[in-house]
């Protein structure tokens, strides 16, 4: 069994919202529930039962009533919900006091804090200035845009009109941005002049001209001043002060039905053109109230920051936490500029209660020495979440001894397939060392072998195989959902494949092996990624590591490109002392035939290795979109290598 980090008090079990709702069922149900484990499975036993009790419970801001929870029972083609109205900003809105619903800064030093009053008057400004330009129901508003406060006004300002809300961030190049907004035919692009990253301040003024040329559909360009940059901006460009020229007092929300679009996400795009996936504003409020009041325990006395982009999922997810009321803190900038404190530094200033984060991060301020513990002050931190790639038991080490022991580390893990997490944490749970805590409510969460078999203990298929109201309503130009179906239900047919390896632990926890379309197969055995990970990146020596598969004697072996701390050389010695390492703690078929030394790991823009990227460089292939990288000339170093031939 994996190593006991933490667990919650009687006091904090009694008093969190997942207690609260429980006794909440009991009351509506008599049925009597007193551990998550029983919760859990009658809320994938009945599932109609729990996705109702939770809408009221989550007080959804509706009208019309709902003649059935579903109808249905295929996941891909389930109606949630058939008859009710509801509008996504408006419960989104519900607030209208002084409380602070946005805490801003940004990586120059710009601080801003909006109120829940606040925000309203900005988001009906807002609407009425769209109206004005023509933008209605089912209408795409693209934004191409930093995490500033105008990017969650704006996109309240749009989905409170019934239009559809999609963005970018701008470290998207030309081509990654025309991929992605050139399918959806935007009315109005929302931007900004430049933005300032590392230090350094970018203008994307000629980038956006070129966007423009490329995507005829765009009838307006709303341009933010956001930094000042010499590029002078077209006449014909609207400034948002222009925009904003209105006495607008009140927000006229248009409500749909529950599947009504509310945002087009998008796949990396590393395997080929980027997949448009459209998501319902029904699914999205419920799944994320959950996620939030119940996994996280999230209040109004809360103040949760994430550290994303508006190009990854999770900045869509942290924006619903002003369902709940509670205070949102964005910033804007790099994470490491002008040093790798500067994200501790506000959560001490802030006052953060959950934090959001990714395993990079957590290894780069080990790597750097950072004790947050001993430099801040983090009395008032309660929750860190981390997602993006699977957490190692070094991650997890790190965190209870150098930040904080008294506190929850919950590793999340979903996608922007479903807006949301299939796994998450629990205050009601203790935490185990390399371990989720717990399956999401609601999501009949399983691992599968071969032929659909499922098992305990034991690696297999991350699948869903019950409908769940998050899915994707559908794919952007999908007739017939043909290729929607493709992507989650022909492996499994009818149940959805993530693509995800787990296993589900003796504890009900679950450890994430890695993409199992990255999976190793040497001699026919299958590896996920992440069982090597592991080893190797709780060596001093390694800072980071990639592991792929390459075709050699009509089979495949595993190579091993290890990014090496300072101060130390790929040596003989070394490359032995990975392979007993990796013998040692896993087994001889784990161990890489080759270990290449490289200076840094191609990733996506929210952190996650791209290791069929590097698959398709080795063997001297096309990486298609390689815009969706993070660091995309990273990728040429793997091309070539004379260790490889």
């Amino acid at each position: 069994m994996s190593r006991l980090l933490w667990k919650p008090t009687p006091r904090q079990v009694a008093s969190s919202n997942m207690m609260h709702f429980m006794k909440f069922i009991s009351s509506r149900t008599g049925r009597t529930i007193t551990s998550y484990d029983e919760l859990y499975d009658w809320s994938v036993e009945q599932i109609a039962d729990f996705w109702a009790l939770l809408w009221d419970y989550a007080g959804i801001v509706h009208s019309e009533n709902y003649e059935r929870v579903y109808e249905g029972n295929e996941i891909w083609n389930t109606t949630w919900f058939p008859g009710v109205k509801l509008n996504f900003a408006e419960n989104l809105l519900r607030y209208r006091d002084d409380h602070t619903a946005i805490i801003f800064q940004s990586e120059s030093g710009v601080t801003e804090k909006i109120s829940y009053r606040e925000l309203y008057q900005s988001v009906a400004q807002y609407a009425a200035g769209l109206q004005k330009l023509g933008v209605t129901e089912g209408d795409r508003v693209a934004a191409y845009i930093p995490n500033i406060p105008q990017a969650i006004i704006a996109m309240l300002a749009v989905t409170s009109l019934g239009a559809i809300w999609s963005s970018c961030s701008p470290d998207f190049g030309l081509r990654g941005v025309r991929d992605r907004f050139s399918q959806i035919t935007p009315k109005v692009l929302i931007t900004v002049n430049g933005y300032q990253y590392n230090g350094k301040k970018i203008s994307i003024v000629e980038r956006v001209k070129k966007i423009a040329e490329e995507i005829p559909s765009l009838e307006h360009i709303v341009i933010v001043p956001y930094i000042h940059v010499p590029d002078s901006i077209p006449g014909e460009w609207l400034g948002e002060d222009m925009l904003l020229q209105n006495d607008a007092a009140e927000i006229t929300c248009t409500r749909h039905p529950f599947d009504h679009p509310v945002y087009i996400m998008y796949s990396s795009g590393t395997t080929g053109m980027p997949k448009c996936m459209v998501h319902g504003a029904g699914g999205t409020l419920l799944q994320h109230y959950k996620e939030h009041a119940l996994h996280t325990n999230l209040t109004r006395n809360d103040t949760i920051m994430y550290y994303t982009t508006c190009g990854w999922m999770m900045w869509n997810w942290l924006v619903s936490a002003l369902q709940v009321g509670a205070t949102v803190a964005i910033y804007d900038g790099s994470p490491a500029y002008p040093s790798l404190g500067v994200l501790w530094e506000n959560i001490q200033k802030y006052a953060i209660t959950v934090f959001g984060t990714s395993p990079g991060f957590l290894t780069a301020c080990e790597n750097e020495g950072i004790r947050p513990g001993e430099q801040y002050e983090l009395s008032h931190v309660r929750t860190i979440l981390s997602t993006g790639a699977p957490l190692t038991e070094t991650n997890f080490a790190w965190v209870y001894q150098s930040v904080k022991k008294d506190i929850q580390l919950s590793s999340i893990s979903g996608g922007t397939d479903i807006i949301s997490c299939f796994l998450l944490g629990n205050p009601l749970l203790p935490v185990y060392s390399g371990e989720i805590q717990c399956r999401g409510l609601g999501m009949k969460v399983e691992a599968y072998i071969e032929h659909g078999q499922p098992v305990q203990n034991e690696v297999g298929e991350l699948v869903c195989t019950a409908p769940f109201p998050s899915r994707p309503i559908y794919f952007w130009n999908d007739e017939n959902k043909n290729k929607y179906r493709a992507a989650y239900f022909e492996h499994f047919p009818g149940v959805w494949r993530h693509g995800d390896f787990i296993r589900i632990t003796e504890t009900g926890g679950i450890v994430v092996y890695g993409r199992s379309d990255a999976t190793l197969n040497p001699k026919g055995v299958r590896i996920g990624t992440a069982e090597i990970y592991t080893p190797v990146e709780a060596m001093e020596e390694i800072a980071d590591s990639l592991v792929v598969g390459q075709r050699w004697n009509n089979d495949i072996r595993i190579v091993l490109f290890v990014v090496l701390r300072a101060g130390f050389t790929l040596t003989d010695e070394l490359k032995e002392k990975i392979r007993r390492q990796i013998r040692t703690l896993q087994t001889p078929r784990h161990v890489p035939s080759k270990i290449i030394a490289v200076p840094d790991i191609p990733r996506t823009r929210n952190g996650k290795k791209v290791e069929l990227a590097v698959t398709r460089a080795i063997h001297g292939e096309d990486v298609p979109n390689i815009d969706s990288l993070a660091n995309p000339d990273v990728l040429n170093q793997y091309r070539n290598l004379p260790g490889l031939q």
